[in-house]
């Protein structure tokens, strides 16, 4: 033939290639490969006008490959990772185990996310946090706070970059200013720090709640709690939310000045009737979001609807999930509280 072409061997040419005239009412014995270009030509002419079909053909063949991955992934459930600290404190204080296994029956209900406990420490597992959506640490804090320990800052930094989501349930609040600090204040927007913040029991009497998806669902409440507060945070609250606030009785003041008792700035915030933040939420440049919590010393606390609830919108929260407008509903009861509590001896 004059322009060089050559009859398509049928066993040469890919089935998509093959079966599209068909498809599009052509002869596949007309139709040839082009040696030149690689395309796929028609002795007839009038193949000019099934070439807008034969576009679409393909076009549309691509879309539906593309939306089946799309809803493979939206199917794929939201991975939360809980890692509760060794045992701490006495009975019902610090039930760090106990808690997480709490707050993850309470999301097993919830459609969409799935959720682990690592108990006891650190995870040991080098693939616990793989293809986690958010972790939430609760455990208790200081120099021996496990997420300072070894390399875990640069590892969690990491995942941070990559948007994972972070809680920080009460101690777990505290790194140290030498070390964890600079990342917790990027990661979460606030950390606990000694000789500024302070740890007292008191009754917060939440009286309003700030427009925000963490708060859905959420009713004024007032509770006894290890109420962290003088919470060091950005300049000005930069890129953090204030969640919870209260204004601490004068009774916070009771205690002499020390590394988490007292100190000069603290006191003159309280004389000022200054509301304090003692919860608070993050989101970070990098599109991860970051949640902290001080409350959480009295285990029996989780019992409350209002505290609990609060705690189960913001892990869904920065794990970029969706609260609904009433909150994540759940029921504890008191039977269930008693449950997996750490063998601490004494009197709860």
């Amino acid at each position: 033939m004059n322009n060089m072409f050559a009859r398509c061997p049928r066993k040469k040419v890919g089935r998509a290639v093959l079966s599209a005239p068909r498809l599009l009412g052509m002869d596949p014995d007309r139709c040839f490969l082009d040696n030149s270009s690689g395309a796929l030509r028609t002795a007839r002419p009038a193949f000019r006008r099934y070439l807008p079909r034969l576009l679409r053909f393909f076009g549309l063949s691509s879309l539906a490959i593309c939306g089946l991955c799309l809803c493979a992934s939206a199917s794929e459930p939201r991975k939360i990772v809980f890692v509760a600290g060794p045992p701490s404190h006495g009975p019902a204080q610090h039930e760090h185990r106990a808690g997480c296994l709490l707050l993850k029956s309470c999301l097993d209900k919830v459609p969409g996310y799935s959720s682990v406990v690592y108990s006891n420490g650190w995870p040991s597992d080098s693939a616990a946090f793989d293809g986690a959506s958010t972790i939430v640490l609760y455990m208790d804090g200081g120099p021996g706070h496990p997420a300072l320990q070894d390399d875990r800052l640069q590892k969690l930094d990491a995942l941070m970059k990559k948007g994972v989501g972070l809680a920080c349930i009460h101690y777990a609040t505290e790194p140290t200013k030498e070390k964890g600090e600079k990342e917790f204040l990027d990661w979460i927007g606030g950390a606990f720090e000694i000789n500024w913040s302070v740890n007292p029991h008191w009754d917060a009497e939440f009286k309003t709640l700030p427009d925000h998806l963490i708060t859905h669902g959420v009713k004024p409440f007032t509770i006894l709690d290890e109420w962290y507060f003088h919470i060091r945070f950005p300049e000005d609250m930069k890129g953090v939310t204030a969640i919870l606030s209260a204004v601490p009785p004068a009774s916070t003041m009771n205690r002499e000045d020390g590394t988490h008792s007292g100190n000069p700035a603290m006191r003159e915030a309280v004389k000022k009737h200054e509301p304090q933040c003692v919860a608070w939420a993050r989101e970070r440049p990098d599109g991860g979001r970051g949640f902290g919590f001080t409350g959480g010393h009295f285990h029996h606390n989780w019992g409350n609807e209002d505290f609990r609830k609060l705690v189960l919108n913001a892990i869904v929260w920065t794990a970029k999930g969706n609260v609904p407008p009433d909150g994540l509903e759940s029921t504890v009861t008191a039977e269930q509280l008693e449950q997996n509590l750490d063998p601490k001896g004494g009197k709860k």
